[in-house]
């Protein structure tokens, strides 16, 4: 039988694939990023077990983005986002975070605590 810590990091993972999944893609400029984070936290922390999400959408990113474009808005990719959540599994606490690293979105384990 998998431990609660191993319980709470599979939820974090089904949360953290379940943000990336659902929201990628969407339209994002500098002036919808707020919104757009607050509908992304809100979503996930509707799912069981998830206590709290917090989402930077990198707007600096966004606009350096669309200063080659003619268009006004770009699709959210993971370097535009870091995104760190808390999910609680029985007595067990999980924070994760996902923030770009060697040009990649990887999300990880930062802590557990039991």
């Amino acid at each position: 039988m998998p431990t609660d810590a191993e319980h709470a990091c599979f939820e974090a993972g089904i949360k953290f694939g379940s943000l990336y999944h659902q929201f990628a893609g969407t339209p994002v400029s500098p002036e919808s990023a707020g919104s757009l984070a607050r509908a992304m936290e809100e979503a996930i922390e509707n799912q069981p077990h998830c206590v709290d999400v917090d989402v930077d959408v990198r707007t600096e990113r966004i606009r350096e983005e669309l200063a080659s474009s003619s268009a006004d808005y770009t699709e959210l990719t993971g370097r535009f986002i870091d995104v760190e959540m808390r999910i609680e599994y029985a007595d067990v606490a999980v924070r994760t975070r996902m923030e770009m690293e060697d040009g990649y979105p990887l999300m990880k384990l930062v802590g557990v605590e039991e």
